[in-house]
């Protein structure tokens, strides 16, 4: 499949979690509001995690986006907001040795504000969950302690995509 079809597919299961069924923004995660519009940001990577066995697709606001593309990112600068869209994997029927994305997980946003959050090492964590898009508030510290291993990448797992000029 072209790249571009992958891209538009994507697309389309991230308009389809856009807002829960009662098309309100959902309640804050973590003190932070979830972001409004973050279905239209560009695309930094995507990744596909082995052990829990889920596809993510990392999107950024234009500070973010323009930090990735630029190799600017450690540390990334304040304003950026980084999304992480996640859904199981699940084996294509129609193309065997390919997986693709399945049910939605959650969407996930980092937020950098260096002044704002100076006690979570200039990050701000929140994730909502499932369909309905419920708040995971379990605190800053539940995100910074799976992020320890990055902490000399600025807290991030995630690798920019390289993409043609």
């Amino acid at each position: 499949m072209k790249r571009m079809q992958w891209l538009f597919i994507f697309m389309m299961l991230i308009g389809s979690t856009a807002l829960p069924a009662n098309n309100q923004l959902p309640r804050n995660s973590n003190g932070i509001t979830y972001p409004d519009g973050w279905q239209r940001w560009q695309t930094i990577a995507v990744s596909h995690r082995h052990d829990n066995k889920t596809i993510r697709m990392i999107l950024g606001n234009p500070i973010a986006v323009k930090a990735a593309r630029s190799g600017h990112t450690n540390p990334w600068p304040d304003g950026a907001v980084i999304a992480k869209v996640v859904w199981k994997d699940k084996k294509l029927s129609h193309w065997p040795s390919a997986i693709g994305p399945d049910a939605f997980v959650h969407v996930e946003f980092m937020v950098k504000d260096t002044e704002k959050f100076a006690d979570s090492y200039g990050w701000g964590w929140a994730r909502w969950v499932g369909r309905d898009l419920v708040p995971f508030n379990q605190g800053q510290k539940t995100c910074i302690s799976c992020h320890t291993p990055v902490k000399a990448r600025d807290w991030v797992f995630t690798e920019p995509t390289k993409f043609p000029e």
